[in-house]
């Protein structure tokens, strides 16, 4: 039986060594920790939208010609592979929350975050949140392991031909590696796994996918395999499929605490005196708020300990192009804290699926691509500072929700700001 193929075991954990760890170390926060915030004022009038708007431009430099409304949209040639039938743009409000301060693998400095939601309430509490992180330091984010996967589904006779089958498999992932080159430009296959249920054998197949998301990407390499693997097999299946529905694919479910876009923690130290200037209430209340969700959503059988994390992405990918139903997936999150030797409040998330694409799909697209542009994250190259930017987002969502629900201010923020 021939061996994996070498790349995989260290392609897929690669991501924490000592360049990192030095690059991280060497972040100097002051100067992030000095950027403007953005203007409340007027928050509903053409005159407040205005004075954001000439903010942006004098902070970054960036064009909003469309977010604005100055321009409009016209390309119907561009729709081609994103839509059918079309009929015209939903257009929902976006506004910006940050600095967002972060000191990451890919991302790193401060960050004025793009968010597309008729929310009442949400992008104040993001705000807050993030001022509360940037007025205690920068949120250190790293990210642990990448992967997008696919998972064909066979069915065969009877156990001893599906042995057959699987022994051919694994004499095979040299080729299929070779396959996926031949197929894509960006995909790399870094894992392949096997999973019997009777008769029944789901081949999964772990991908990374560049820049892209990589759901089109994965499939279309996962296709060429199987088309190789029907042609040249000494077995054939009686009935196979592209996807088993063993992916994770958009959908929350245990298998997707592994590692589905990619797998990134963050962490921050809330100071004991921005927990009650900031976020209006105590270390000791924080922490005792946070215990009781998580007992909660393990009672109600949820996966992960998050509070929100859909609520800022699914803004975050509509502003940005993203395939919104990942959010499925991407939502699932873990979060811990606790209060250390000087009564600050330690805060860290880890999310497993942030799966998202600074190339391709909807990130072209005017608006999504100047919010793209906003964080500095539109085009080849971009994908991983995205990724570490939304899991920094959730990161201030939650702690802004706790600290609402821990001194009772929940209520009221949405009587004040909600519909």
């Amino acid at each position: 039986m021939k061996n994996p193929p070498s790349n995989i075991t260290r392609a897929k954990f690669d991501f924490i060594n000592s360049a990192v760890i030095e690059k991280l170390e060497s972040y100097n926060p002051q100067a992030d920790q000095e950027l403007e915030s953005i203007p409340k004022q007027e928050p509903y009038s053409l005159n407040g939208q205005k004075l954001r708007l000439n903010f942006i431009q004098k902070q970054l430099g960036t064009n909003t010609d469309y977010l604005s409304g100055e321009k409009t949209f016209s390309d119907n040639e561009s729709l081609k592979g994103n839509i059918e039938n079309y009929i015209g743009m939903s257009q929902i409000p976006t506004g910006i929350v940050g600095p967002l301060v972060i000191n990451g693998t890919h991302a790193q400095g401060g960050f004025y975050v793009p968010l597309a939601t008729t929310e009442g309430a949400l992008l104040a509490s993001y705000n807050r949140g993030a001022k509360a992180c940037k007025e205690s330091g920068a949120i250190t984010v790293i990210t642990l392991q990448q992967g997008v996967q696919r998972t064909p589904t066979f069915k065969f006779k009877n156990l001893i031909d599906l042995g057959k089958f699987a022994a051919w498999i694994m004499n095979h992932t040299e080729t299929f590696s070779l396959l996926t080159k031949e197929t894509s430009n960006y995909a790399v296959l870094n894992d392949l796994n096997i999973n019997i249920e009777g008769n029944i054998l789901i081949l999964r197949l772990e991908y990374t996918s560049g820049d892209a998301s990589g759901q089109n990407m994965v499939t279309i390499c996962s296709d060429k395999i199987c088309q190789y693997i029907l042609e040249n097999c000494p077995v054939k299946p009686v009935f196979w499929t592209i996807e088993g529905n063993y992916s994770g694919d958009k959908k929350t479910g245990p298998i997707n605490t592994r590692a589905r876009g990619r797998k990134i923690t963050a962490e921050i130290v809330i100071k004991k005196e921005i927990v009650k200037s900031v976020l209006k209430t105590t270390p000791t209340l924080l922490l005792e708020q946070w215990k009781i969700c998580v007992s909660g959503a393990q009672k109600a059988g949820v996966v992960g300990s998050g509070m929100h994390p859909s609520n800022g992405l699914a803004a975050l990918f509509i502003a940005c192009g993203q395939d919104v139903a990942c959010t499925g997936e991407a939502s699932i999150a873990t979060t811990r804290m606790e209060i250390n030797e000087n009564n600050d409040v330690y805060f860290a998330i880890t999310m497993s699926n942030i799966i998202v694409g600074t190339v391709g799909g909807g990130t072209s697209f005017p608006t999504q691509k100047e919010c793209l542009q906003l964080m500095d994250c539109y085009g080849p190259g971009k994908s991983g500072k995205f990724a570490e930017i939304a899991i920094a987002l959730c990161l201030t969502g939650e702690l802004s929700i706790l600290a609402a629900m821990s001194s009772g201010q929940f209520t009221t923020a949405h009587q004040t700001l909600g519909r």
